[in-house]
């Protein structure tokens, strides 16, 4: 496999990441079709396993979200915005502190943004932080960790192979 179809199997995942956090976008469908797109034309023991694994969290995922109960953004006050620069966060805080720094990124992105758009100081930011966790926080954020692992397993083994 060269280096163009990886960097695009790179591109599809990323673009599977950022679509967990647009309503109605399947971001866990695409990094499932580009772990499939790679093992497919891999064709090793390691591939395989990785597809197997993506498999198999990304399934749990599906079951966790579909037992979580389910919240309305637009009921919460909080914006699609708010809930995208905070899943851009999380991402970026996943690479820079691996595995804590998704959920602590995305809870500081949701505080600094709706104290920036709120205007007021803490004790308002921090309720608007609690509110928004409570409605999407948790569904986004099952489904972000659970691509997120499966975009580490896959650049893992794209690096040791």
């Amino acid at each position: 496999m060269g280096t163009a179809q990886v960097c695009l199997i790179g591109a599809v995942m990323l673009l599977g990441l950022v679509s967990v956090m647009a309503p109605g976008v399947p971001g866990t469908l695409m990094c499932w079709a580009a772990v499939l797109w790679w093992a497919t034309s891999e064709h090793t023991s390691l591939t395989w396993g990785v597809l197997a694994a993506a498999t198999g969290v990304l399934a749990v995922v599906q079951v966790v979200l579909w037992l979580m109960p389910a919240r309305r953004i637009r009921d919460s006050g909080i914006s699609w915005r708010t809930v995208r620069i905070a899943g851009c966060v999380s991402i970026a805080g996943f690479f820079v502190l691996p595995v804590i720094g998704a959920p602590l990124g995305f809870v500081c992105a949701i505080y600094l943004t709706e104290r920036a758009r709120l205007g007021g100081g803490h004790r308002t930011a921090w309720t608007a932080t609690r509110r928004a966790m409570r409605t999407v926080g948790g569904s986004v954020l099952v489904e972000l960790f659970g691509c997120l692992l499966v975009t580490g397993a896959w650049l893992g083994a794209v690096l040791a192979g």
